[in-house]
């Protein structure tokens, strides 16, 4: 295992619904499906409250999209009552999948390119 940035392994995309903000986490071509399974058996609601502890209190969705190389999470009521509405800093959460990628986590090693690594 390696601690490094999850963005080392997935990108991600993410933006609002009303209150609530959608975060989409894939493994991009060219990686081993491996690296998918462990996407899929990572990501739980816990995991997205552990590192993003600014969700602790709400309710998250997790829906797993295999075939997309990816899972879909939906953090209800991070926006409040919506953009219009919002003193958030990023109020329409399109900056939430990059804070996500930017969150140090333990990759296997053998997922990872082999500088990822060296780093």
């Amino acid at each position: 295992m390696t601690r490094r940035p999850l963005g080392d392994l997935v990108y991600a995309r993410s933006g609002d619904k009303g209150g609530d903000a959608n975060i989409g986490l894939w493994i991009p071509a060219g990686r081993p499906d491996a690296a998918v399974d462990w996407l899929l058996e990572t990501v739980t609601a816990d995991w997205v409250r552990t590192l993003l502890p600014e969700t602790a209190e709400l309710e998250i969705d997790i829906v797993a999209l295999p075939n997309l190389r990816g899972v879909n999470i939906v953090v209800h009521g991070i926006l409040g009552a919506g953009v219009a509405e919002g003193v958030r800093f990023d109020p329409q959460a399109k900056a939430l999948g990059e804070w996500l990628r930017s969150r140090y986590v333990d990759l296997p090693d053998h997922l990872l390119a082999p500088e990822a690594v060296q780093r």
